[in-house]
């Protein structure tokens, strides 16, 4: 049977706790189901996955020439990066050490649903990629029209 994960979108200001336990939003753990992939994502966040999604991702990333040096690495920074973590009884994950010192994580932190995943991000440094991106919409929006993608 094909799961289907519904769309994650939204943006939540939760906190991180001494124990490194981090609150879901209650709509993305609908969502997510009891157990999720997290992984070092992009411009200085995480992701997390539900685990149906994950499966895709990795399988695509399977996929890629493991001849190209920029490949190999990729899978690498996110493949070694990735873990599978439950979801507690309170909607709660663990997060691990070496993760939260990536993202650079503390006590606020934003979870941002990106479509397919959440991303975890600082507060501060999800403010100031927001502000940084919200200026460039226009030009974006108009790049992606000119290819089509709009």
């Amino acid at each position: 049977m094909l799961h289907k994960t519904n769309m994650l979108i939204g943006e939540y200001t939760h906190s991180l706790d001494t124990k490194k336990r981090l609150s879901l939003p209650k709509k993305f753990r609908t969502e997510l189901g009891k157990k999720v992939v997290v992984t070092r994502g992009l411009d200085n966040c995480l992701f997390m996955y539900p685990m149906s999604q994950w499966k895709d991702t990795a399988k695509k990333l399977q996929n890629l020439s493991f001849a190209q040096a920029d490949t190999r690495g990729f899978n690498r920074f996110i493949l070694s990066g990735a873990v599978e973590v439950d979801i507690d009884s309170a909607g709660r994950i663990l997060v691990p050490e070496y993760l939260k010192n990536f993202a650079g994580l503390n006590t606020k932190v934003v979870l941002a649903g990106v479509q397919d995943r959440v991303e975890i991000w600082n507060e501060k440094t999800w403010t100031e990629y927001k502000t940084r991106i919200e200026k460039q919409a226009d030009a974006m929006a108009e790049k992606l029209g000119e290819i089509g993608a709009l």
